[in-house]
Order: C-alpha cells, then sequence, then structure tokens
C-alpha cells in the first residue's frame, strides 16, 4: 500500500526515483535539505523501494499523545541529555536492529549552512555500517540513491566522494544549499 501512495505522490508532483536502495543497515545522508518538500520525496521514494526509513526526533516527542505516531512512521527517539551521547545512543540502536536504515539531513537545517554536521559520519563508523548518499535533484526532478561507501577514517577522501555525488544536484531552494564539507575539515578551497 505505501508503494502504491509513494508512486502515486512522485507521479501526481512529476518526479521520479531512481538508483538502488540500500538493502541492510546504513546511515543515509538526504542533501541537499533546502525544503520541507524534500522530506516527502524521501518518504515517497522509500516507500516505493519497499524500505522502511527511520529518523531522528527528540525524545519528548514519542511520549503520549503523538509518541506511537512517531515511531510507526520510522522515528528515533534521541535523548539529548545521555551521558554516551548521540553517536553511542545510535550505534547502540543499530547493534539492536541492524537492518535499521536512518537517514540524516548532513546539513542539518533547511537554511544555508557553512559546514554539514559530521553526525552521520561517526554514527556510521561507531556502528560499522555504510553510509549511502541520497538526494533530490530539482532540476532532473529525481530522487534517490547514490553511491553506498563504508567510512574509511580518511575524513577528507570520504567527503570527497560525496562532494563528487552531490556537485550536480539541485535543491528544491538551491541558493540555501552550503558547501560540501565539515567544520573538521577545516577549510577547503572552493
Amino acid at each position: 500500500m505505501k508503494a502504491f501512495f509513494g508512486r502515486l505522490f512522485l507521479r501526481l508532483i512529476g518526479w521520479r526515483p531512481v538508483g538502488d536502495a540500500p538493502t541492510s543497515g546504513c546511515v543515509i545522508v538526504c542533501a541537499p535539505h533546502t525544503s520541507n518538500i524534500d522530506y516527502l520525496l524521501m518518504i515517497a521514494v522509500s516507500w516505493v523501494n519497499h524500505m522502511n526509513l527511520s529518523f531522528l526526533g527528540k525524545a519528548s516527542l514519542f511520549k503520549p499523545p503523538l509518541g506511537w505516531v512517531m515511531r510507526a512512521t520510522g522515528g528515533v527517539p534521541v535523548d539529548r541529555t545521555s551521558p554516551q551521547g548521540l553517536v553511542g545512543q545510535l550505534a547502540d540502536e543499530f547493534a539492536a536492529n541492524p537492518d535499521l536504515r536512518l537517514a540524516i539531513p548532513a546539513e542539518g537545517t533547511r537554511s544555508r549552512a557553512e559546514h554539514w554536521k559530521s553526525g552521520f559520519y561517526r554514527i556510521a563508523q561507531a556502528a560499522d555500517v555504510p553510509i549511502v548518499l541520497a538526494f533530490v535533484d530539482r532540476a532532473t526532478k529525481t530522487s534517490g540513491f547514490g553511491p553506498i561507501f563504508m567510512p574509511s577514517g580518511d575524513l577528507a577522501a570520504d567527503m570527497d566522494i560525496a562532494r563528487e555525488f552531490y556537485s550536480d544536484k539541485v535543491g528544491w531552494k538551491h541558493e540555501q544549499f552550503g558547501p560540501i564539507r565539515l567544520r573538521e575539515e577545516g577549510e577547503l578551497p572552493d
């Protein structure tokens, strides 16, 4: 049923899914993330691919009365006060659910950001799962999945994979798509 609604939504707005969806546990980087429409496109693409997509939400959102809705739609509660931190919590979540496919907008915001958040990378390393680059591209009206790679520990080399892949992707509000770099990389030449 979800696949039907996913296809219907994409057809109605004139978009199409592309790429091969991940078949096992991974961290999915979603970019460019410049609009709430990006979220709807990724949900539709995941449904078309019969994939359960998970996302993060603060723990308070998982309490009654709407907590069940958050869990039913793929939400993973995050306790921001936990001493082990977000990376540790999510590594534990992957250990408990090895098929978890966790979507993270690396920019951390729909507004322009000068750096991506490194959480997606650190979570994939700690959980020993691959990183999947997912995208929306308004220029081609496509959304889907691209390269899959294991974090090597060579941050710049791994981020070069992302920079190359996203170099021609156009976000919904493309002027809000900032540089593809992590603060930990320092300043890179444009």
